[in-house]
């Protein structure tokens, strides 16, 4: 079998080595680390009280949500469990670009209402929930539970514990910018509780920061990829971006006390640098982002098994619009900016489309299509990459299972709209 297969191996390469060399694998998905008070001890001895602060805060309010939810339960009676969600990604229900009077109304209450009820202990939501659903009974687990399909279980550890309280998808984020339009139209005593939902959301979020400026996708901490500094999907810039409205106290955030809008005004100082900090660095020049980073070492991390560390254009596209709406200019900002919209320039693809056939979506030619940009890029060479259920690394994203290859956005022209921003911002200057 050996002998056989080296010798259709080697005439595959001496009649298509072009073909051949885009299939190589060239290598192994490595899962991501959790935040451990093992891994802390390898830091600089100045950072490592900071980190054991948090991650001892974190098993606290963990701790604290589950034991809430068993005390609703200690009778023994059960709720009815909300349905699983079914359909897209993202919470529903929560518009926040209604006339203002639409929210004094009974459908934006039983909204503002749904979202109140299903509030952690630790002020935080669950993901991918319709929130113009009932609102929690009492006992209910705070979001649906999702059976995890095999390959999503390995981390993690109570799959009944899932999700619980996280940025993903606009979660938390999206409640919040709710509830801030909901308390305006209930300026009275009747808003009172809406106030207090968001404030406790804004502290959830406060106490969720890592020490060097990040945030993790799911907090209370579970643990695996959801440990680590998350770009992906806008989580991080989802979440400044509403720090901000409530550090400028303006509009729907008036009422935020300003002791409260003075910290969120420095979590999001400290985020910014955060960014900064993590743009990577491939021989001393600055290319773009990873779709996630490890929390402690700040390096581009992997997470589902099908998502290599790499650089990731999508989110560098959206940290790059990000960044460019800061007030002001500073050097520091100028340059990142510019070298990772350059970078962006230089990895477009065009000619080609990645598009539905007979065979499933594939890469395949069209002349004067693009730019594109592949999801993902080897951080040394620079060149697409694609990963496999098996965790596999891949050149040719042709060569990736049926259902990788129809199930993922392996191709995107997000970063054309970080390109046209950047024209505009520096012509605004």
């Amino acid at each position: 079998m050996i002998r056989i297969a080296k010798i259709v191996l080697l005439a595959a390469i001496a009649m298509t080595p072009v073909a051949y060399a885009a299939v190589e694998v060239i290598g192994q998905m490595t899962p991501a680390e959790p935040i451990t008070h093992a891994r802390i001890s390898t830091l600089p001895i100045g950072q490592q009280r900071a980190w054991n602060v948090y991650l001892d805060k974190s098993v606290r309010l963990m701790e604290a949500d589950k034991a809430a939810l068993a005390a609703e339960r200690a009778d023994g009676t059960l709720p009815t469990p909300a349905a699983p969600p079914t359909g897209p990604s993202g919470g529903s229900g929560m518009p926040d670009n209604k006339p203002a009077a639409w929210y004094a109304g009974a459908e934006a209450r039983h909204v503002a209402d749904n979202i109140v009820s299903f509030q952690t202990p630790a002020g935080g939501w669950g993901k991918n929930v319709d929130r113009t659903g009932p609102v929690r009974a009492r006992g209910e687990h705070y979001v649906p539970v999702e059976k995890l399909p095999a390959y999503a279980k390995t981390d993690m550890a109570d799959e009944n514990w899932s999700y619980v309280g996280t940025i993903d998808n606009n979660a938390t984020t999206a409640e919040l910018r709710f509830l801030a339009r909901a308390q305006a139209a209930a300026p009275g005593a009747e808003g009172n509780a809406y106030r207090e939902s968001f404030l406790k959301g804004i502290r959830y979020l406060l106490n969720a920061q890592f020490p060097n400026g990040g945030w993790p996708q799911i907090y209370p901490l579970q643990g695996g990829y959801h440990d680590a500094l998350t770009f992906n999907d806008d989580a991080l810039s989802s979440v400044v971006t509403v720090l901000a409205e409530v550090a400028r106290r303006q509009g729907d955030y008036g009422f935020v006390p300003e002791a409260l809008a003075a910290e969120a005004k420095i979590a999001c100082n400290r985020a910014i640098q955060l960014i900064l900090k993590t743009q990577v660095v491939v021989d001393g020049k600055r290319t773009i982002w990873g779709q996630q980073h490890d929390a402690l070492t700040l390096a581009p991390a992997g997470a589902r098994n099908f998502e290599p560390a790499a650089l990731s254009s999508d989110e560098s596209a959206d940290l790059l619009i990000f960044l460019m709406k800061q007030a002001g200019h500073s050097p520091s900002v100028d340059a990142a900016v510019a070298d990772g919209v350059a970078w962006l320039r230089a990895h477009a693809v065009h000619g080609v489309a990645f598009e539905k056939g007979p065979d499933g979506r594939k890469l395949v030619d069209k002349p004067g299509a693009g730019p594109i940009w592949s999801r993902y890029y080897d951080i040394k060479t620079g060149k697409p990459i694609f990963g496999d259920r098996d965790r596999s690394i891949r050149t040719d994203v042709n060569e990736l299972s049926l259902e990788r290859r129809n199930g993922y956005s392996w191709y995107n022209a997000g970063p054309a709209k970080a390109l046209a921003t950047y024209d505009k911002w520096v012509a605004a200057k």
